[in-house]
């Protein structure tokens, strides 16, 4: 069993994240909003299909997805871009983006905590969540 499997993982801490986000071409505004939120994700498996969710206190996210196959997610600014998903190990989950000024997320899941490396134009951000 994964260990993401039955879990919720809540935001503790991030390193970076205002630059990324501005390298990504964020507004001052949304990247002000979004560094005041401590939002609670989870992954979870539906056949062949997977959702990852991110919910905040207003609403959620969710990205829906199956492995290997190319879908379209809404940016933070609200942009539409292609992406798609890989696992590398049962535990370690890669977004790469295909469109927008493009990317990479790596999700690394464990029992005790997610660590999410989020990586555009040269900036690399570390967002850590901890299991809830």
């Amino acid at each position: 069993m994964a260990a993401w499997e039955g879990k919720k993982y809540k935001l503790e801490k991030s390193e970076n994240l205002d630059a990324y986000m501005e390298a990504y071409g964020i507004s001052a505004e949304t990247r002000k909003l979004r560094n005041t939120l401590f939002p609670t994700v989870s992954l979870v498996k539906n056949g062949d299909e997977y959702e990852y969710t991110t919910a905040y206190t207003t609403r959620n996210q969710v990205m829906k997805f199956k492995i290997g196959v190319d879908f379209d997610i809404d940016t933070l600014d609200g942009k539409k871009i292609k992406t798609v998903c890989h696992f590398e190990n049962p535990n370690k989950l890669i977004q790469d983006e295909k469109g927008g000024k493009g990317g990479k997320i790596i999700r690394e899941f464990t029992d005790t905590e997610l660590v999410a490396t989020c990586i555009t134009g040269g900036i690399t951000a570390v967002i850590h969540y901890k299991a809830v």
